[in-house]
């Protein structure tokens, strides 16, 4: 429909918005689009090529719209040419695949073409995912029994963007 809003009228920042608005509470879906986001390369390029659809909700918090990457199109982009990348950077893509809909991948072959930062970005993607930012420290009580103590935060923090 003509002035429907696409994802490509959004800056980066408010596509991050939208798409970790349609992810929040998922923790493997939010570590897909945080994956897609901290890797630098994917964004721009999925919401260049159409691959992210965008809705208005009323139902946001903030008011602001819902993203979605159009995962099940992203084989065929690949192999046409219309999205691109190195191979870590299409490992990363596979990942953020897997977690957000399940899509099979090889970790064998993962973990071998991935560079030090990929690595990082993953494992941070793997602890996300996992829920380990909001694990608490275990403490026992004078009768020892098991309480939640201080939050411990991720086993692997997200590392700082440019």
């Amino acid at each position: 429909m003509l002035g429907d809003p696409q994802a490509v009228d959004l800056d980066l920042l408010d596509l991050e918005s939208a798409l970790l608005r349609a992810a929040v509470g998922d923790y493997a879906a939010e570590a897909a689009v945080l994956l897609l986001a901290d890797s630098g390369h994917w964004l721009p390029r999925l919401q260049a090529a159409g691959l992210v659809s965008i809705a208005l909700d009323g139902d946001a918090v903030d008011g602001g719209p819902w993203a979605a990457v159009q995962w099940g199109d992203l084989d065929g982009a690949l192999r046409s040419g219309r999205i691109s990348g190195t191979g870590g950077e299409r490992r990363l893509l596979r990942v953020a695949a897997s977690l957000a809909e399940g899509q099979p991948v090889d970790l064998a072959d993962l973990t071998a073409g991935l560079d030090r930062d990929e690595l990082t970005l993953l494992l941070a993607a793997l602890a996300h995912a996992a829920g380990s930012h909001e694990h608490h420290e275990v403490v026992r009580d004078g009768e020892g029994l098991p309480h939640d103590g201080p939050l411990l935060g991720p086993v692997v923090a997200w590392p700082q963007r440019d």
